[in-house]
C-alpha cells in the first residue's frame, strides 16, 4: 500500500484513538492515526493525568497541615504554585511523549492536523481529509474509518472562559496565581475535584449545583457522605441552585446565586464552570452522510458502528459515560471486530467511575434506587471505614463501602465507595460483575489483612447478616 493508503485511519489521538491505532497495528492492519494538537488527548493533556497531579499536590499540603495528629511538627509550611502547576504540566508532557514513542514502535504514523470525511473513492475506499497547521491539504485513504475526536467543555452563555475571571478546566490546570476565593459551578467528576484541590490548597470555596444534590450520579449515600465531608473541609455548597450572569470588576468577578429561598451575591477571584461536555461533532465531515448526531454525540451501534458503512465513533465523541478507561476498552473492541473478531458490546453497568476529590469516590453498576427503578428486589450490604483498622492506623477513618445485590440470585448488581484509595479497590467489584459473581464467591474469597479492601468483603457479608467486625 501507498504510504496514504491504509487498513484504518483512527481521526483523534485520545484514549480512544491512539489505543485503537495501537490495537490495529498488533492485529495487522496498516493504521495511521490523524491529531490536531497532542497525543493523549484531553485525558493526557488537560483532564485525568495532569488534574491528579495538582491532587496529589494538594493531598500532601493537607497532610503537611495535619502532622499533629500523627505525632509530627513542622513550622512555616509553605509552597510555590507555579512549581505545583509546572510538575503537572511535566507529567502530562511525558505521557504525551510516551504515546508518540508507542505510536513509532507499532510502525503508526501520525499526521498533524484536523481531519475531517471527505467521502468515497471510485473503489469504495473511504477518504480522510487532513488540514494541516502549516501546508498544503492531505488526502488519506482507507477500508475503515474511527472517529475518536472527543469532546470538550460545555459552556454556558454568559459563562464563557476569558483567561480571567471565568475559567473551564483548562484554565483552571494552568493558573498563573492561586486564588483565594473561589466559585465551582457544577458538582460531579470535574467540579468536585477541582474543588477539592483548592480548597486544600487554601481556596476558600463555593460549590454550586443546580441538582438536589452533589455528585447526582452517585448512590445518595455516598453523595450525602462527600457533602457533609466537603462541609465539614470548608467548602460551602449549595444546591438546587439557579445562577445568574457574573459582573466583572477590576480585580474580582460577582455573581448572584439562589438557592434555599435566598438570592445573594456571591464575590470570588475566579469562577470556574463545571457543567459537563459537548461532543466534538462540527467540521469531521458528518453533513452530506447517514451518520446521525444526537445532543452533540455521534450516534452509534452496540459495536460503534455509526450509520455509514467503514465509519465508526468511539469515546466521548459516542457519549455517556465520558470516561478515557471506557474510550480505550470501546477503540479494542471496534478494532477487533474490524479485524473479524468475535466481540462482545460493552454493558455500561460493568464500566467503574472515579472521582479523586478528598476522601475518593468509587461506584460500578446500579446504585440501590436504580437497581430497585429496574424492578430488582435488593440486599443492601454496608461497612463504614471507621470500623477497619488500616484506615484508623493511616489517620483515614471517613468511608463507607456499600453493595446491591439481587436478592434472587445473589449477583452482585453495584457497589459504591467513598474513602481513602477508594479508587484503587473498586477494581475487585468490577471483576465481579463483569464475572457475574454471587454473594457466595466472594464471601468465600480471601481478603489480605491489615487492607482497607476487607472492608469490600464485610460490605458483601454485611449485605446478608454475616458482617464481623461492625
Amino acid at each position: 500500500m501507498s504510504q496514504t493508503d491504509f487498513d484504518l485511519v483512527v481521526i483523534g489521538g485520545g484514549p480512544g484513538g491512539y489505543v485503537a491505532a495501537l490495537r490495529a497495528a498488533q492485529l495487522g492492519l496498516s493504521t495511521a492515526v490523524v491529531e490536531a494538537n497532542h497525543l493523549g488527548g484531553i485525558c493526557l493533556n488537560w483532564g485525568c493525568i495532569p488534574t491528579k497531579a495538582l491532587l496529589r499536590a494538594s493531598e500532601i499540603n493537607h497532610l503537611l497541615h495535619d502532622l499533629d495528629g500523627y505525632g509530627f511538627k513542622a513550622e512555616a509550611v509553605s509552597f510555590d504554585f507555579k512549581k505545583i502547576v509546572a510538575r503537572s504540566r511535566a507529567v502530562s508532557k511525558q505521557l504525551s511523549s510516551g504515546v508518540s514513542h508507542l505510536l513509532k514502535k507499532a510502525k503508526v504514523p501520525v499526521f498533524e492536523g484536523f481531519g475531517k470525511l471527505d467521502g468515497v473513492t471510485a473503489n469504495g475506499r473511504r477518504k480522510v481529509l487532513v488540514s494541516k497547521k502549516d501546508g498544503a491539504p492531505q488526502t488519506l485513504n482507507a477500508k475503515n474509518v474511527i472517529l475518536a475526536t472527543g469532546a470538550r467543555a460545555r459552556i454556558l452563555p454568559g459563562l464563557e472562559p476569558d483567561g480571567q475571571f471565568i475559567w473551564s478546566y483548562r484554565e483552571a490546570l494552568v493558573p498563573e496565581a492561586m486564588p483565594k476565593r473561589l466559585l465551582v459551578i457544577g458538582s460531579g467528576a470535574i467540579g468536585t475535584e477541582f474543588a477539592s484541590f483548592y480548597r486544600n490548597m487554601g481556596a476558600a470555596v463555593t460549590l454550586v449545583e443546580v441538582a438536589p444534590r452533589i455528585l447526582p450520579v452517585e448512590d445518595e449515600e455516598i453523595s450525602a457522605i462527600a457533602h457533609k465531608e466537603f462541609e465539614k473541609q470548608g467548602i460551602r455548597i449549595l444546591t438546587n441552585a439557579k445562577i445568574g450572569s457574573p459582573q466583572k470588576g477590576a480585580d474580582s468577578v460577582s455573581i448572584t446565586v439562589e438557592a434555599g429561598g435566598k438570592t445573594e451575591t456571591i464575590t470570588v477571584d475566579k469562577i470556574i464552570s463545571a457543567v459537563g461536555i459537548v461532543g466534538n461533532v462540527e467540521n469531521i465531515g458528518l453533513e452530506g452522510t447517514k451518520i446521525k448526531v444526537d445532543r452533540t454525540h455521534v450516534v452509534t451501534d452496540a459495536l460503534c458502528r455509526t450509520g455509514e458503512a467503514g465509519v465508526y465513533a468511539i469515546g466521548d465523541l459516542a457519549g455517556a459515560p465520558w470516561l478515557a478507561h471506557k474510550a480505550s476498552h470501546e477503540a479494542v473492541m471496534c478494532v477487533e471486530a474490524i479485524a473479524g473478531k468475535t466481540v462482545h458490546p460493552i454493558d455500561v453497568t460493568k464500566i467503574p467511575g472515579c472521582t479523586y476529590c478528598r476522601p475518593q469516590i468509587a461506584s460500578v453498576g446500579y446504585t440501590e434506587a436504580r437497581a430497585k427503578e429496574a424492578g430488582y428486589k435488593v440486599r443492601v450490604g454496608k461497612f463504614p471505614l471507621l470500623a477497619n483498622g488500616k484506615a484508623l492506623a493511616m489517620g483515614e477513618p471517613t468511608g463507607l463501602i456499600k453493595t446491591v445485590f439481587d436478592d434472587a440470585t445473589g449477583e452482585l448488581l453495584g457497589a459504591h465507595m467513598i474513602g481513602a484509595e477508594v479508587t484503587e479497590m473498586i477494581q475487585g467489584y468490577v471483576i465481579a460483575r463483569t464475572g457475574e459473581l454471587t454473594e457466595a464467591e466472594l464471601s468465600e474469597t480471601i481478603f489480605p489483612h491489615p487492607t482497607i479492601s476487607e472492608s469490600m468483603h464485610e460490605a458483601v457479608l454485611a449485605a446478608y447478616g454475616g458482617a464481623l467486625h461492625f
